[in-house]
């Protein structure tokens, strides 16, 4: 699970800590070379686009911004490439916030075979970046966080003890 946040580097620590007490999942800051693995969920480093640029293997780079943001959502998901294994699945969500960041990437994952998911306008506190994709006519699911939780769950087939 790869997590992209528009946020200051002084956040990363603090983000990656309030995700890691709120899941039994590891959580960490994605670095240059690390392989995605199950059960862990990387966190993008403000100020870099991250790119899965082999079969699961994590490139971090110093390319432009993208719709004005470094990370992109855009940039990671479009990065993603056909399922390599059988077991993989390839889901893109898009969560509250300004802009059309994450709008192409949901049409990659769509196109690629993936389930796409948007938070839905009544629990978006900044309905823009959701709105955008699903205007698009690229989500899946618009759903609530808890139930986009719910489905996560039930796609991968994470048990109760691992979330």
């Amino acid at each position: 699970m790869i997590v992209v946040q528009h946020m200051l580097k002084s956040v990363n620590e603090p983000f990656k800590e309030k995700l890691n007490r709120n899941t039994q999942m590891e959580v960490k800051i994605a670095e240059d070379g690390d392989f995605l693995e199950y059960g862990k969920v990387y966190v993008a480093p403000s100020g870099l686009q991250l790119k899965i640029v082999k079969d699961r293997k994590i490139g971090l780079f110093n390319d432009g911004k993208v719709d004005t943001v470094r990370p992109s959502i855009d940039v990671t998901m479009k990065s993603v490439k056909f399922k390599s294994r059988a077991e993989d699945q390839i889901i893109g969500v898009v969560l509250t916030g300004m802009g059309n960041d994450g709008v192409e990437g949901i049409r990659h994952i769509k196109r690629i075979g993936g389930i796409t998911i948007a938070q839905n306008k009544d629990t978006s506190i900044i309905y823009g970046m959701p709105k955008a994709a699903y205007e698009a006519g690229v989500v899946s699911f618009a759903l609530t966080p808890e139930k986009i939780r719910d489905k996560l769950i039930e796609l991968c087939g994470i048990t109760k003890d691992r979330y």
